[in-house]
């Protein structure tokens, strides 16, 4: 089993979200959706490390409301840097040794499952690199700057990136280590890597992995997660059953 470490970046300016807080921040069923995100990792057994990337301008917000969170979970806080790629980069610094594999996975996607985490997880322990995506299945417009059709594009072979993205540990470095020197547009973490001259592998992700931007995408996560069966509680055992049994 490979030690990973998990890397949550949360340091965006959630522009689009248009809440009075950070979408990462924001109450989903009861929860941070940050926490949600979090908890999907931190009790499992192959994950070593989580590190929360967060803007400097949040980190007393984040110590005041959720010190005690993060303490019961171990979870560690990184200061973001000015782009996505510097925060990671910021955390990839914070890295414990004895982790084999990194997943980065977006604070904003609070429905991820266990079994797509073992999956991925799988699939970069063997390949060294892997992503959780979805096939496209709707027809693909190419629009003008004027909002007119432009081309039909096929659809044969695209998948929507999702998260967690997983890597080897040095794989990773040695791409984050180049990426100012490699070409723009880089959009993701798996795209760094094919860059570096790596080969990404997809896993099937689902829909219902979503990641949240707007204040539509948190009413959505809301329903998935109410949607799923309640966790399976353990029979409390009476006091004298044990000693009834002998």
């Amino acid at each position: 089993m490979s030690r990973v470490a998990v890397i949550l970046p949360a340091a965006g300016q959630s522009t689009r979200f248009r809440g009075k807080e950070k979408k990462v921040f924001a109450n989903l069923d009861g929860r941070a959706v940050w926490l949600r995100s979090a908890e999907a990792f931190v009790n499992r057994s192959d994950v070593v490390q989580t590190l929360l990337v967060v803007a400097a301008e949040d980190l007393e917000t984040i110590q005041s409301k959720f010190d005690a969170h993060l303490g019961l979970l171990g979870v560690e806080l990184v200061t973001g840097g000015q782009e996505r790629f510097d925060s990671v980069a910021n955390a990839l610094a914070r890295l414990k040794p004895e982790a084999e594999l990194v997943a980065i996975h977006d604070a904003a996607r609070p429905c991820l499952t266990a079994s797509l985490i073992d999956e991925v997880f799988a699939a970069a322990a063997k390949t060294g690199a892997a992503l959780l995506a979805v096939p496209i299945s709707d027809t693909i417009k190419r629009g003008d700057a004027s909002g007119q059709v432009e081309a039909t594009v096929p659809r044969q072979g695209l998948w929507l990136a999702q998260t967690p993205q997983v890597f080897r540990r040095d794989w990773l470095l040695e791409a984050y280590g180049k990426r100012t020197a490699l070409p723009p547009p880089i959009t993701d973490d798996a795209q760094l890597l094919e860059a570096a001259g790596y080969t990404v592998h997809l896993v099937t992700g689902s829909s219902t992995n979503v990641k949240i931007t707007t204040r539509d995408d948190l009413a959505l996560a809301e329903a998935i997660l109410k949607s799923r069966p309640a966790p399976k509680v353990a029979r409390p055992i009476h006091p004298f059953e044990d000693e009834a049994r002998w």
